[in-house]
């Protein structure tokens, strides 16, 4: 999905250059059904969150040979685990002797196979086919070809993501490409160095709304005034209803009496160091479609990963990841923390404010967009276009 070209504002307009003439068009949004119908969910799993890549894993979350963690990928369960060769593997969550889940635990961590509880085929780390009862005398069984399925998988931020399609799409176009994108240059996430920082915070949310009001929510800011008096406290140029991911390169700027991004403006933690000077007082949003959120600010990182699971239910989890030597001090990151957490429980209540009414004939044709929201259109036809919509 692309993030430029969708708006024009005076962010991004060089000074002295003439306004132009402003756009009071209201445009469509998708109809209610699209966040309401069970057989559009299904067509949704299959064709986007099946098809596209999701933020799954954090690497350290499997750092030990053996760990594994399981995550729901559209229809598909799937198996992040380290191997004892260090390498991350990902793998259909399914035995291939008769479909049983390998594995019904969230995470966990095996000392060499992953057994099956039902009729005890065993798989090596590698998702070989290593031993089933009287396999021997099977004759025709072809271990190679028993193995468990392999999904695609890529290690980039410090987080292992995932994509469960047979015949991936480019990684770089559709995950690096969308950040550098945003950013305005496709080497500026590195200075943030995501995949040195530590695990500060996680905290889980299970919502009550589609996935899609989700995203939608995360990408505009005509609500942030309305229920985000910290945020606009910090960044008071979202009270003005404009969304920065409409616009390449641009971070809000913090409130000049804001030390730092946290829930009272006061000072947060050193800057990171790889963060450049021009960014070190900014706020950066980037969403990478399907199902992840990135947050840039100075001295940390947040990123949200969410997981559909059902036309009315999605689950995100979000962490807070900062310096490793300001996580290994025990610093106090409850201020820190604090603020986008409140945003969060801003955020999805609303979310599940807009469900009911998804599925209203009051709603059914949809609603508008409203000039500052005009680059949601973006990620509707993104949606569309993965479906084979109009």
């Amino acid at each position: 999905m692309s993030t430029h070209g969708m708006t024009t504002d005076d962010l991004t307009r060089p000074a002295g250059t003439p306004a132009p003439a402003p756009d009071s068009t209201l445009r469509p949004t998708l109809p209610g059904r699209w966040y309401t119908d069970p057989e559009l969910f299904a067509r949704e799993q299959a064709r986007v969150l099946e098809a596209t890549w999701c933020c799954a894993v954090r690497g350290d979350d499997v750092a030990e040979p053996g760990a594994f963690r399981r995550v729901q990928v559209g229809r598909e369960s799937v198996l992040v685990v380290r191997g004892r060769d260090g390498r991350l593997r990902a793998f259909l969550n399914v035995c291939r002797h008769r479909g049983a889940l390998l594995c019904t635990e969230e995470a966990g961590r095996t000392r060499r196979t992953l057994r099956c509880p039902y009729h005890a085929w065993t798989y090596g780390l590698d998702g070989a086919l290593v031993g089933a009862p009287n396999l021997r005398a099977m004759t025709d069984a072809d271990r190679a070809a028993h193995g468990l399925v392999p999904v695609a998988l890529r290690e980039w931020l410090g987080y292992a993501w995932v994509c469960a399609a047979a015949d991936p799409p480019s990684f770089e176009g559709e995950v690096v490409g969308a950040v550098g994108e945003r950013l305005g240059d496709p080497a500026a996430i590195e200075g943030y160095g995501a995949e040195r920082l530590a695990l500060g915070r996680r905290i889980r949310y299970d919502v009550r709304a589609n996935w899609k009001l989700v995203v939608e929510n995360f990408m505009e800011c005509y609500h942030c005034a309305t229920i985000h008096p910290e945020l606009t406290g910090v960044l008071p140029e979202f009270a003005r209803g404009v969304a920065t991911q409409s616009a390449v390169g641009h971070g809000a700027e913090f409130a000049p009496g804001a030390a730092g991004f946290t829930v009272d403006g006061g000072a947060g933690f050193p800057a990171l160091p790889g963060v450049d000077p021009g960014r070190d007082r900014r706020y950066f949003a980037v969403t990478v479609p399907p199902t992840t959120f990135l947050n840039l600010v100075p001295d940390h990182v947040i990123l949200h990963r969410m997981t559909p699971l059902a036309v009315d239910r999605t689950v995100v989890e979000c962490d807070w990841l900062y310096a490793p030597e300001v996580v290994a001090a025990d610093a106090d990151l409850s201020r820190s923390v604090e603020l986008f957490h409140r945003v969060n429980l801003q955020d999805f209540a609303a979310c599940e404010r807009c469900q009911p009414g998804m599925g209203s004939r009051a709603y059914a044709a949809g609603g508008v967009l409203v000039p500052v929201e005009h680059h949601l259109a973006g990620f509707h036809d993104w949606v569309r276009n993965r479906l084979g919509e109009p």
